[in-house]
Formats: structure tokens, sequence, C-alpha cells
């Protein structure tokens, strides 16, 4: 029986190795992209000896990996193949991250000599593992999903978005070269020890991130992450401060309005158990919206700083009894 062997060149062509009565080596001239379920097939320009009887295009199933060199893998179903050869290393930088996709820059040598760049896209969600580490889950057949891991640790950037720097040598030029990654999205607190950076509601693709408790003060929030790192015996430490004021909304509690360099970003909503202090002090636990579950986090402001509903909640809280607790939204309406 033969036997065939895929393999990839260093120019990212595909190999294709036939060891039967007579051994068969082709390279085919073409490009890679993601077919169905993600995966991966191999559409064939031309075979660089010229065969007349190669194919026109690969279709291949397996499972996506990075490797420590962030080198994208993909190695075959070996209960669907009859090769020899199973992993197929394609020297591809991350490119873009988009909501609900990952896209990889794919170089190859043209026949006629210099390179062209191709962009390579696969579909899934991006998630948070239980290092908060940040990764990217690939749909695929049957319900089945793979993980491409992002080793090492993440930044904030000027507008509270989150950065991804990584350093790969470059086959070519024999140095490391600096990539970076960056998730536009946006930051969301709805549980206990926890927040969240929400790349598309509509998707899977959020970030939920493990951290301590929350600071919650009059301009600002903020949270302490750790960030595990293969190799290292300590995380390493991310501080998230979101700079913004607070607002009453009426039939729902307080709202945080986002700030940076003087323009409003987005905000983020809160219930609220409220109650007046003696020194017209507004103090609130703060809520879910959803099933009014304690977030573990309060917060004092002046009603001055509430405006332009601050005087009116103060003047509600004093008709109700002075001192006694209200849930701000679900028990003040008007």
């Amino acid at each position: 029986m033969e036997k065939v062997r895929y393999e990839i060149d260093p120019h990212n062509r595909l190999v294709i190795n036939r060891h039967g009565l007579k051994r068969i080596r082709r390279v085919l001239d073409g490009r890679f992209s993601a077919g169905k379920d993600n995966s991966l097939v191999y559409h064939v320009k031309s075979s660089l000896d010229r065969d007349a009887d190669a194919p026109h295009q690969v279709k291949l199933r397996g499972s996506w990996s990075l490797s420590k060199y962030r080198t994208l893998v993909f190695t075959l179903d070996k209960w669907r193949r009859q090769t020899f050869g199973d992993r197929l290393a394609l020297q591809a930088d991350l490119l873009s991250a988009g909501k609900n996709s990952v896209t990889f820059a794919v170089t190859t040598k043209r026949p006629e000599g210099g390179e062209t760049t191709y962009l390579l896209a696969l579909g899934g969600s991006w998630q948070a593992d239980e290092d908060n580490r940040l990764a990217f889950r690939i749909k695929r057949e049957l319900g089945r999903s793979d993980m491409l891991m992002l080793e090492g640790a993440w930044e904030i950037g000027k507008d509270y978005e989150i950065i991804y720097r990584y350093e790969r040598a470059s086959l070519k030029r024999r140095e490391k070269e600096s990539h970076e990654l960056v998730f536009k999205g946006q930051w969301d607190i709805n549980r206990k020890g926890r927040i969240a950076y929400v790349l598309d509601a509509d998707t899977d693709s959020a970030f939920d991130f493990r951290a301590g408790f929350g600071v919650f003060r009059d301009d600002y929030i903020k949270y302490e992450i750790g960030i595990g790192i293969s190799g290292r015996a300590r995380p390493v430490r991310r501080s998230i401060t979101l700079f913004g004021s607070w607002r009453m909304v009426k039939n729902i509690g307080l709202s945080f309005e986002i700030e940076r360099s003087g323009r409003r970003l987005y905000s983020i909503a809160f219930g609220a158990e409220a109650r007046l202090t003696k020194d017209d002090t507004l103090s609130f636990n703060l809520k879910n919206l959803t099933d009014s579950a304690d977030m573990g986090a309060s917060l004092k402001l002046s009603h001055r700083m509430l405006k332009p509903d601050g005087d009116a909640f103060v003047e509600f809280l004093r008709s109700r009894g002075g001192e006694s607790s209200v849930v701000a939204g679900a028990a003040w309406r008007w």
C-alpha cells in the first residue's frame, strides 16, 4: 500500500512524499487557507516539477496548536490519514485579532523568484485560561475545538485596550523580530473577584479574568491581576485602572462612565444598595444587574458628584427614613 507523507518546506509550500514501488516527492506552489470547520486547505497553482498529475487542491483535517516558538502547527488526524508524517509547521506571524477570528501572515517563495505574503484566518472565540493568559479557541467539527495559547504577559494600552507583544526568530534575517497584537473591546464588571474584557457581546469572545477585590473610588476603579507564565514561580502582576465618573441611572442604579484624555469611551452599569449616612454621603454596595448578586464592592460618593440626579436621590432616601437602605434602580422609580 502506498503511503503518503505531507510536509512543509522552508518557504511554506506543501510537499507530498509518496512511498510505494516508486518514491515521488513533489513540491507544490500554492497557498493555504482555512476550510470548513477550520480544516486546512492547500490551493495548488502548479507543481514545481511540472507534473501534469499534480492535484488542484489538497484538503487536510487535524488539530491546531502554537509551538513554543509561536510557529503555527497543524497535526493531521491519525484515523483519517494514510501518512507517516503528521505535523505541518507553518512559519506564520500573528497579525491581527478579530472579534471571532485570528489572522496570520504567511510568506512563501514565488517560482519566478522573490516572495509574496498572504493571510490565513481561523474562526473561533477569544478566552482567558485559568492563569489569565490569552487564548483563541478554534471551532472544529462535531463540537470539538483546539486552543491556541498566547504564552507570556499582556499589557494595557492608552485607551484601555489589551496589547500582546512577542518576539519570534526570523529565518530570513537570523534575528528576533518584535510583533504586536491589539485587542479592541470594552471592560465589564459583573461578578465578585472577576473583571472581563468583552470583544463582542454577540459572540463568546471575552476575556474573563480572575482578580483580587476591586477598589472603587469617586474617579477610578482598580483591579490587580496575576498572569501565570510558564517557567516562572510567581505570576506577572498587571494593574488595571479605569478612570471616569459616576452617574445615577433611572431604574438601573449606578453607571461608571470610563473616560480617556477628556473623552467618554463607554460605561459600566451596576445595581446598588444605597443608604444615606449622617454627613449626607451616599454609601453604595454594588450588585450584579442580572441577579442582584453581591459584587463584594462598596463605594461612598458625595451627592454633588452624582449630578443631575444626586440631590433628588438624597431627598428620596430622606423620605424613606434617613439611613434606611434601598436598592437604587429597583426601588427608586419616577
